[in-house]
């Protein structure tokens, strides 16, 4: 029994009997059967009208009715691949459809157990806890910002002293550590030994003139 009456014939899995129909994968693999088994009767009948044509070139003139019988055979399996091409074509078209409908089953699919799930998942939430909830979370945000702030400011220590005071308290400590300074300094000690007398000469000059001076204040 060929594929194709297997196909027709009840190929079919109990399985797929059983729940009235196959399932798309077993369609879909039927129908990549069917397109594997088309593609082989390709290559053969390309090959017999190959050897047809052959055999028509062979007997030519010689032998008109041979070359006729080749003629017609090849005409024949000429007339079956083209037989053979639309019905790949057809089976291609209706494989595709069904590998789309496939597809879009199980996107469906997927998409209904994603939202039976966010369903269970939302049954549990209430609308008003959330609300709260983020209004605690906006609330503790802030309180974060305002001790980020307060811990990043300069601390103002000291304020509460007068400026005019610490001046002149830092004035007295100058004038303390100036007077230090002057009693550390040692003046120079005055020489011991007496100064050189002057000479007899310069003696002698000094009376004359004492005694020109007497002179000029009695004459006068």
């Amino acid at each position: 029994m060929s594929k194709i009456s297997r196909f027709f014939k009840g190929g079919g899995s109990a399985a797929s009997k059983g729940r009235g129909g196959p399932s798309p994968q077993e369609a879909l693999a039927r129908l990549r059967e069917t397109e594997e088994m088309l593609s082989k009767k390709q290559e053969y009948l390309e090959t017999r009208i190959e050897r047809e044509l052959a055999l028509a070139r062979q007997h030519g003139t010689k032998n008109r009715r041979a070359a006729l019988q080749a003629l017609k055979r090849k005409k024949r399996y000429e007339k079956q691949l083209s037989q053979i091409d639309g019905t790949l074509s057809t089976i291609e078209f209706q494989r595709e459809a069904l590998e789309n409908s496939h597809t879009n089953t199980e996107v469906l699919k997927n998409m209904s157990y994603a939202a039976q799930t966010m369903k269970k998942v939302h049954e549990n939430m209430d609308l008003n806890k959330i609300d709260d909830l983020m209004q605690d979370i906006t609330e503790q945000q802030d309180v974060a910002r305002e001790i980020s702030e307060a811990i990043s400011n300069r601390a103002a220590f000291g304020d509460e002293f007068d400026e005019d005071e610490l001046l002149a308290e830092l004035e007295e400590l100058e004038q303390e550590e100036l007077n230090k300074r002057m009693r550390d300094v040692r003046l120079p000690n005055v020489p011991s030994t007496s100064l050189p007398s002057r000479p007899a000469s310069s003696r002698k000059r000094v009376e004359d003139e004492d005694d020109m001076k007497q002179l000029a204040a009695w004459a006068s």
